[in-house]
């Protein structure tokens, strides 16, 4: 750091270290709680189980929650928790007003519910609109052709040949393979199954269904919660048939050996279909009925992995406001372990110039269907993909485990239970199985990583636990979780939370940016993508931040020195793979409200 003579002369003067006037204090922006929230995704059959039978549950959450508030956490997203046959853990709903037995009652998610009032943290429910389970009660009534029932899901007569042989209603195709029809002997005719033939598809063209799920949104939200994610969005609505008739979808060129592929056709019939973004609008309606009551904010999350142009239009318009927060998923679908900095930056770019003027920007870099940030983006580079998550503009979401570099765990054939690679073959299934990110959370090197006492838990425990897992890395000076509660804690003030953002690439793989606000400072962070390490140009990158001396917040742990030292960016080499968030302050950078 300068020399302390230095520094005092500078303080007695009044003037910062470039002999400048200090800047006038620009009042603190107030942001609502969601705003530049940090949220938390909790995979409930992996986090923590209370009692014993290998299987997370509500209570294992409730007794490990403060955690989350401990490392900096606003808000948590649990994975869907209602009654199901579990078919595909969850996302098959038998019931949607009811907690899946395993997992508990409903009282545990009432207790769970007060426990996260009580910290502060807002909790969030999955809402999975799609579809229902075969089992659900409503689909049986469906079946049998009952009203009001009788059209909540898709039904066709099929389709007959010359011959008048039977056949689906479309080429369609499922995105758990093969036909995404399945005849019913009972009704005598087709429903619709966008994923496995036990989740059939509802039918929101039915007013009283969209009415239905409606109330299924008012029945969570009286219990207190904050808002929904909403899963797989892009598949709500089908074309409309056309003369008794739904019309085929292209093919794509891809997949050519493969016809169960759904990589086999172009999903224009079966994708983003316009009438997707009003439905979000109107489940937007139903959220606001309740921040209108006590001017506390619901949020809506979104999930659909489609093109940007069509991610961002979830946002809304501000006649029809659409989510709050619609999935940012460039950093998982653009990056891969041999990314440069430039691919770094384009994919950054790629939503904030997709984004609607006045939108708020989120950043994904895991969840429960992709691979894990150290497996998928390389264990050098978890820290640096952190402090970017941490740092960029706007709002960060983390998957649970991403905070201690937890990795993919190899599943065997015998032991995989994912009905994505259950239903390809020996040869193939790793590439579709979602096991290997869904093992169960390492609190610490005791059995089954602190997870469950059980003799055997749901999914096998990662190997590498006894080593990588929260309270070794809580007792270690320096640990990949000390960096992430570092930046959680750091976000929280206003550089981070109102900064503005300038983006500069350097070469092919040095990334920095700056955030700054007038009279209170800036930071700069440096990401290197390369295998060599690099000078920081932040003077000539950010003209009018001319001193050399700056003070580090976080940094990766191959990064030198430490958080809370200070370095001469003259002299000063960022190590390969690994990102430092620097700071210089001219005024207060305060907590915000």
């Amino acid at each position: 750091m300068p020399p302390l003579g230095v520094l005092l002369l500078l303080v007695a003067l009044g003037h910062s270290t470039q002999g400048h006037q200090p800047l006038p204090i620009r009042k603190a922006h107030k942001f609502d709680w969601w705003e530049r929230g940090n949220f938390y995704q909790i995979y409930p059959r992996s986090f923590k189980d209370s009692d014993g039978d290998g299987i997370g549950d509500l209570k294992g959450i409730t007794q490990t929650i403060e955690y989350l508030k401990t490392i900096g956490i606003d808000g948590v997203w649990l994975s869907p928790i209602f009654k199901s046959p579990m078919n595909d853990f969850g996302y098959d709903i038998s019931d949607f007003y009811a907690i899946q037995e395993e997992y508990g009652t409903m009282e545990d998610f009432e207790e769970l519910a007060a426990k996260c009032a009580s910290i502060g943290l807002k909790l969030i429910l999955d809402f999975v609109p799609n579809h229902s389970s075969d089992e659900h009660e409503h689909f049986r009534l469906s079946e049998e052709g009952v009203e009001p029932y009788k059209d909540y899901y898709i039904w066709h007569s099929g389709v007959l040949d010359a011959n008048g042989t039977r056949h689906p209603p479309s080429n369609w195709i499922s995105v758990f393979r093969g036909s995404a029809w399945q005849w019913s002997d009972k009704r005598q005719q087709y429903y619709l199954h966008q994923f496995q033939k036990k989740q059939p598809d509802l039918n929101y063209r039915n007013p009283a269904l969209v009415e239905e799920m409606k109330n299924v949104m008012r029945f969570w939200l009286n219990k207190g919660i904050a808002g929904f994610r909403i899963d797989a969005l892009p598949y709500l609505f089908e074309s409309e048939e056309v003369d008794g008739h739904y019309r085929d979808e292209p093919l794509s060129g891809q997949a050519t050996d493969d016809p169960d592929n759904p990589a086999y056709l172009t999903h224009t019939e079966t994708k983003d279909q316009p009438e997707t973004y009003d439905m979000v609008h109107q489940w937007r309606q139903v959220v606001d009925e309740y921040t209108a009551r006590d001017n506390f904010t619901r949020i809506i999350l979104t999930e659909a992995y489609t093109a940007v142009q069509n991610m961002t239009r979830f946002y809304g318009t501000p006649a029809a406001p659409g989510a709050q927060i619609p999935f940012n998923f460039q950093l998982i679908t653009l990056l891969t372990v041999n990314s440069t900095g430039r691919d770094f930056v384009n994919a950054v770019q790629s939503w904030t110039r997709a984004m609607p003027s006045g939108a708020i920007a989120n950043w994904v870099l895991g969840n429960h269907d992709n691979s894990r940030i150290a497996s998928r983006l390389g264990v050098a580079r978890a820290d640096l993909y952190n402090i970017a998550l941490q740092t960029l503009p706007g709002i960060a979401v983390t998957y649970y485990g991403e905070e201690i570099a937890m990795v993919d765990q190899w599943i065997s054939w015998n032991d995989t239970i994912d009905p994505a690679a259950c239903n390809a073959d020996p040869a193939t299934y790793e590439l579709y199985s979602r096991d290997p990110v869904r093992t169960p959370f390492q609190w610490s090197n005791g059995t089954n990583a602190g997870f469950s006492n059980a003799s055997r838990t749901w999914l096998p425990v990662a190997d590498g636990y006894r080593e990588l897992n929260v309270a070794a890395q809580l007792a270690a000076p320096r640990s990949h979780l000390k960096t992430f509660m570092q930046l959680t804690a750091y976000r929280k003030r206003r550089l981070l939370a109102e900064g503005s953002f300038v983006l500069r690439t350097v070469g092919r793989d040095l990334v920095m940016y700056k955030r700054s606000v007038p009279g209170v400072g800036y930071v700069v962070v440096a990401l290197n993508f390369g295998s060599e390490p690099a000078t920081l140009p932040v003077a000539s990158q950010f003209p009018g931040t001319g001193e050399h001396w700056l003070k580090v917040i976080a940094s990766s742990l191959q990064a030198q020195p430490q958080a809370g030292t200070w370095i001469n960016t003259r002299l000063y080499k960022l190590a390969p793979d690994s990102g430092i968030v620097l700071e210089r302050l001219t005024g207060r950078n305060d907590l915000m409200d």
